[in-house]
């Protein structure tokens, strides 16, 4: 639009009479002139307005101190019109001793539509650009707006977006103003490459960065579509990640982008100057605060002397420090870290200044764009609060809590000055992002067979900064329901609080014979300790019942296997004939399971606890640190069994060379009686869990007892177990990076034994038991073998104390449809009775 601005003043009329009579044309400028200053806000006229008052019209044209209107009165009032954005047109006429004002307002907006968009909705769009309905059309801001539509496309990676605004006249000067969005399609990043890294391959520095390349998969994942915010943020990962392993001069230089029309993608390249490799010479403190002793804070110290060189531990070390001496009450204390670089040793000088900071103090604390979460959801955050000394420190704390909360697309605390020099006020800017989730998800494992998952959860329930999840299964072996609830902030100390309710039901498949069905309640209560240390207490009550097919139990219902369809007029087995003993052709149920199932159901009632140690630089694709779980539970608070179960589980993850990743793994675990006999149930069960190459419950003490007649009896499981693994994950360096699939070759070995429960039952004259082909207790009867039934009335079963071992190799997928891991391994050792599976794969998905 094209703004027709014209003025007509008596100087210029002046001015080109002057040629042809100058003295005349002097006595006419200065009448005119005079004239115009003659005149007064209210004498002027105002001519085509509808909508707009004359008033507020003439309000624009402010007269001096005279109170008179000057020339440059005029050019003021008309300038301030047109920035007002209400007219198409404004002209100043002065003549006659009159100045008249004529506008043309700009027409009223009667309806704003959207035409074309279909991956973006029209309310996202309506609250992004500035023109409203029953507002004043201008042009220069209809234009913004498409800008701002086509920007919003491109954040979603639509680099092909065309917006094209359309006004329609309609009656009483009105229009309807209409968007036409050509959506186009998305653009994806095709190559990243990298220049100047020769420490850590390409390979390796994909996986520190966002952004991933397209691929055949990329429809079902969002990384690959460029954006860059996020490539900029990529290269302060790159940086981070340098710091982090001792490179103190390292420099991302740029992130050059580039579109390749050919490739109809981007081109994107991080160029990066590594420098050198840098370790710790020596780690000094020192403190100008007379009272206040600078070693003493050593032990908050992250930084060793020999180790290489790491931004983040230092900056955890500046944190915990300031943290510390701020609960020794030196509030204003201020640790201030020095690095002193040898560039030819390459080593860090690390130092400590311990320091009297500015007093100054939180005047307020203000919390912006919070729309759903309540404000002391947000402020319970903070270890601080309104009238406490100012601490950079609890600050940046707050800020990433706020960030791992997970409820906010963006945080952002910064300060403003307060009503006093010695005062600031602490800004909290938010952007609130959906914080439920509904799932479907489906997987398949060699062990539960097919599993189906529907679940609906939310991380900040009322906005309160609750968690609650419910959730069904339905499989082929394995049914149930949870509920979940958890307080992460009880009675406002930093106690998380859990509810769990749940039913499971465990059918009986071709590892056990039994269907098991558990109901429970479980509280609990969790304790942050330090960063990478956390303390779980819990109590649980729940209820087991197992049951049984009637072909399972149909040889001992009446008298066990002394009954005389299973004993001939000797006292010994009979000869194994389908047709005449028909009861043992489709197997028979355990002892310790059939005295299980006589005594109905059971109530466990335990407390327990976890310490967890995690300094795995990624949760779920780890390449560094350490993982420590420690368990323990006490049965026999009430309820009707008693034990103690301890277990213990360590993986530790080390980078080694060519992108390899190593892994070692221990665990074992150890069940002790007390008071009470153990149920079978409450065993240890092992398998591909603790040796790869094994069948789920294949390891460790099994019955016997038909195994002569082709049958394998039920794993009874241990109270003692040990496992061992060493395993190398490597990349497939001939497949592109996205597509997230890696191989491992590992070592697996362990043990399980020392089973305790039921080995008699006096009801069905079950008494006398064998292990490991001796007869218990003295019994003058003959154990079951390969080759023969035997005498033995009672358990007969396997207990050998045995290492099992196993080689194999793996493919981990870290698919769009979520983890996923197939392992072919063959056992090196096993027990004569133990159940081989070579092939596992296991993984599922939401969608």
């Amino acid at each position: 639009m094209i703004f027709g601005l014209r003025v007509i003043r008596g100087s210029l009329l002046a001015a080109s009479l002057l040629v042809a009579m100058p003295v005349a044309a002097t006595v006419t400028a200065a009448l005119l002139s005079s004239t115009a200053m003659a005149q007064t806000a209210a004498s002027i006229a105002v001519e085509g307005n509808r909508r707009v008052d004359v008033e507020t019209i003439r309000s624009y044209f402010r007269p001096g101190p005279s109170g008179r209107l000057d020339q440059g009165n005029i050019d003021d009032g008309l300038k301030a019109l047109i920035e007002t954005g209400l007219f198409q047109d404004v002209k100043i006429n002065q003549g006659g001793g009159r100045l008249v004002v004529s506008v043309v307002e700009n027409p009223v907006i009667g309806r704003i539509a959207f035409e074309g968009n279909k991956k973006v909705k029209d309310d996202q769009l309506t609250a992004e650009i500035q023109s409203k309905p029953r507002g004043t059309l201008s042009r220069p801001m209809v234009q913004s707006d498409a800008s701002r539509i086509s920007e919003i496309y491109r954040r979603s990676g639509r680099y092909d977006v065309s917006v094209v605004p359309e006004i329609i006249e309609q009656p009483n000067n009105r229009v309807d103003l209409i968007f036409t969005v050509t959506e186009g399609q998305k653009t994806g990043v095709k190559s990243i490459e990298f220049i100047g890294n020769s420490f850590y391959s390409s390979y390796r520095l994909k996986d520190v960065i966002k952004t991933r390349e397209s691929n055949l998969l990329s429809f079902l994942a969002s990384g690959d579509i460029y954006d860059p915010d996020r490539v900029e943020a990529d290269r302060d990962l790159i940086r981070r990640y340098y710091l982090k392993n001792g490179f103190a001069d390292v420099q991302v230089v740029a992130a050059l982008t580039e579109y390749d029309p050919d490739k109809k993608g981007f081109l994107v390249t991080f160029k990066i100057e590594e420098g050198a490799q840098y370790r710790v010479s020596s780690v000094d403190m020192q403190s100008t605060i007379p009272t206040l002793d600078a070693n003493s804070l050593r032990g908050f110290s992250r930084v060793t002397v020999g180790s290489l060189y790491n931004a983040e531990a230092l900056e955890k070390s500046v944190e915990e420090m300031q943290i510390e001496t701020s609960r020794r009450g030196y509030a204003f204390a201020v640790v201030r870290p020095r690095g002193d670089r040898n560039f030819e040793a390459h080593t860090v000088s690390i130092g400590f200044a311990i320091e009297e900071g500015a007093r100054t103090y939180i005047e307020r604390i203000n919390v912006r764009g919070n729309t759903r979460t309540r404000d002391y959801v947000i402020r319970r955050e903070f270890d601080l609060s309104e009238g406490d000394a100012y601490n950079r420190a609890l600050v940046d704390r707050a800020e990433r809590r706020l960030k791992n909360l997970d409820f906010f697309k963006s945080v952002k605390v910064s300060t403003e000055p307060g009503s006093s020099s010695d005062r600031v006020i602490l800004v909290v800017d938010l952007e609130e992002k959906s914080t439920g989730d509904f799932s479907v998800s489906g997987g398949y494992s060699t062990t539960d067979g097919a599993l189906g998952e529907v679940s609906v959860s939310e991380r900040n329930f009322l906005g309160r900064g609750l968690f609650a999840k419910a959730s069904v299964q339905y499989g082929q072996y394995a049914r149930g329901y949870s509920l979940s609830f958890v307080e992460p902030y009880l009675l406002d100390y930093r106690v998380a609080l859990g509810l769990d309710f749940f039913q499971r039901e465990q059918l009986s498949n071709s590892y056990i014979s039994y269907n098991t069905k558990t109901m429970g309640f479980s509280p609990r209560l969790g304790f942050g300790l330090r960063e990478d240390l956390s303390l779980q207490l819990r109590y649980s009550i729940y209820q087991q019942q197992i049951s049984l097919p009637p072909a399972l139990t149909n040889c001992n219902n009446n008298g066990g296997l002394n009954t005389p369809s299973a004993l001939n007029a000797a006292g010994t087995f009979k000869t194994f004939d389908s047709t005449t003993w028909g009861c043992y052709a489709d197997g028979e149920s355990s002892l310790p399971v059939r005295k299980e199932l006589a005594g109905g159901a059971t109530i466990t009632s335990l407390v327990g606890y976890t310490l967890n140690y995690n300094t795995l630089d990624n949760n779920k694709n780890p390449t560094d640190g350490l993982f420590v779980e420690f368990k323990q539970d006490y049965a026999g608070v009430g309820g009707d069994v008693s034990y103690l179960k301890t277990t213990v589980d360590a993986k530790y993850y080390t980078p080694l060379v060519s992108d390899i990743v190593g892994l070692l793994r221990v665990q074992g675990g150890m069940l002790n009686s007390v008071g009470k006999d153990i149920r079978m149930l409450d065993n240890f069960q092992m398998g591909p869990n603790l040796v790869r190459g094994f069948a789920p419950n294949g390891i460790g003490p099994r019955d016997i007892s038909y195994v002569a007649l082709g049958s394998y009896g039920d794993a009874l499981g241990g109270t003692k177990y040990w496992g061992a693994s060493a395993e190398l994950q490597m990349p497939f360096w001939f497949l592109p990076k996205e597509v997230g699939i890696k191989g491992a070759v590992y070592a697996d070995a362990g043990g399980l034994w020392d089973y305790q429960g039921p080995t008699s039952w006096g009801q069905t004259g079950e008494n006398n038991a064998a292990k490991n082909g001796v007869a218990l207790n003295g019994a003058n009867c003959t154990p079951a073998s390969k080759a023969t039934v035997g005498t033995c009335t009672g358990l007969q079963y396997d207990d050998s104390n045995m290492v099992r071992s196993s080689v194999g190799v793996g493919v981990i997928w870290q698919s769009p449809f979520g983890p996923l891991r197939f392992d072919y391994a063959v056992p090196i050792t096993k027990g004569a009775y133990d159940r081989v599976q070579q092939f596992k794969f296991g993984g599922g998905t939401s969608f």
